[in-house]
């Protein structure tokens, strides 16, 4: 909610400014390499998601975004403590996995004619909500809100005054999920990579 208060209020003070705002839409692929401590082996599958961002120039070259993201993936665990899951089974535990993005950034961007390469650096949190269904096999985990550091770099190609494509190479650093179950604790932190094409809408 507040992270929606927040968008509101900057949308509202920009508002009579023209040109120094947009908001963009863009398909994205994110998972995480293998983690592995305390004796737990975790891996996630790569998959697809959507990203919403809204972003608000300070000065020809910098600006504020806020970006809101969302998909869902599998986490795997592996480790002896968790005897033989599933229940009458081996092997790793998976947990079908929501994840949700909630961030902050400074946006840095050059102009060259039609071109326009930018960086970004920021904070944030990712949500991850274990699914209750045949793609989770241990219903005895919870929600995680994990902190962490945001950085990526892209390309806008302007199609039009008002309309850009934009391609992007977006990571986070955060702490490895564990779902608040203490055999899946690797005490590890790990970079989630969430490459993104998109267009946005410059008003």
């Amino acid at each position: 909610m507040m992270f929606f208060v927040v968008l509101l209020l900057v949308a509202s003070a920009a508002f009579a400014q023209e040109s120094r705002q947009d908001v963009s839409v863009s398909g994205q692929v994110f998972g995480g390499p293998q983690v592995y401590g305390n004796a737990v082996t975790q891996n996630s599958t790569f998959s697809g998601g959507f990203l919403l961002s809204y972003r608000y120039m300070l000065t020809p070259r910098s600006a504020l975004e806020v970006n809101y993201g969302w998909g869902h993936n599998a986490q795997k665990f592996s480790t002896s403590s968790l005897g033989a899951p599933p229940p009458g089974g081996s092997g790793p535990v998976y947990i079908h996995t929501r994840q949700q993005e909630m961030t902050a950034a400074y946006v840095y961007t050059r102009n060259y004619r039609n071109f326009n390469p930018f960086a970004e650096i920021g904070i944030g949190a990712l949500v991850f909500t274990p699914m209750r269904d045949n793609g989770t096999q241990l219903l005895d985990t919870k929600q995680n809100t994990n902190v962490g550091g945001l950085a990526g770099i892209g390309l806008a190609y302007e199609i039009s005054p008002s309309f850009d494509v934009r391609v992007e190479y977006r990571g986070f650093l955060a702490k490895a999920p564990n779902f608040n179950y203490q055999p899946f604790r690797t005490n590890r932190y790990e970079w989630f990579s969430m490459p993104a094409i998109g267009i946005a809408y410059h008003f």
